[in-house]
């Protein structure tokens, strides 16, 4: 292992990793990890500069219409399952951060919606608004949860992440939308609907739990009354 220097680590990059044509993000994983390696536990500095590096594809997110989101939301008879998609569609949330809320996540007086320890072990608060607290209202009203907010069939268990895709694929069906949307879908079409209608991105990135940019490397905090002042797109279907 001492005798490893830059040369080796290019050449193992260059027929194995590039030869096997493995990803992007493996390649860089692989390059990250050695540099660390040796610069921990071998303390030798590696010239990882000359190791190419793929660029990772940019793949640009998926995004509904208002008329389809809308189309979505109404298409349930059921109660809890229109309000599990508007929720998420509302305030932009991952299908997880919906699953693991709990009733006192809501502070309907404040307006607030509280996201515990979500992606990155970080909490965050998203706006929520009288359109969307009256439908939490009815929907309390007529399920009463108690450990979770969306409960499965036992009120000890939290509504299953298989159940929800399900609630989802169901509702393309009824609204006879033939694309391959998924739930992500909804936050990506919530994040772009804000843009479109004037909102700053610090604050969308925000709202959404995003880390900040790579010029700036730091998280974007904003006030608490500024984020109480963005109307959600959910208000304007």
């Amino acid at each position: 292992m001492n005798e490893i220097e830059n040369e080796d680590i290019i050449i193992f990059n260059n027929e194995y990793i590039l030869k096997n044509k493995l990803s992007a993000s493996y390649q860089n994983q692989m390059v990250n990890a050695i540099k660390l390696f040796f610069q921990i536990i071998k303390n030798k500095k590696l010239n990882i500069e000359l190791i190419h590096r793929p660029k990772k594809s940019k793949i640009l997110p998926n995004v509904l219409s208002k008329q389809e989101v809308k189309t979505i939301l109404e298409a349930h008879g059921n109660m809890k399952h229109r309000t599990m998609l508007s929720l998420i569609y509302a305030c932009g949330l991952r299908r997880s951060e919906l699953l693991n809320l709990k009733p006192n996540d809501i502070d309907s007086k404040r307006g607030i919606l509280l996201i515990k320890q979500a992606k990155g072990k970080k909490d965050r608060i998203i706006p929520i608004s009288k359109k969307i607290i009256e439908l939490l209202r009815d929907y309390n009203k007529a399920y009463r949860p108690e450990n979770w907010l969306f409960e499965g069939q036992h009120k000890v268990e939290q509504y299953s992440a298989e159940g929800l895709q399900r609630v989802l694929k169901q509702a393309l069906q009824k609204a006879n939308i033939k694309k391959p949307v998924s739930l992500h879908w909804l936050r990506h079409s919530f994040a772009t609907h804000l843009l479109e209608s004037g909102t700053d991105l610090r604050y969308i990135q925000e709202l959404l739990g995003h880390n900040s940019s790579k010029t700036t490397k730091i998280y974007t905090h904003v006030s608490r009354k500024e984020i109480q002042n963005i109307v959600s797109p959910f208000d304007t279907l």
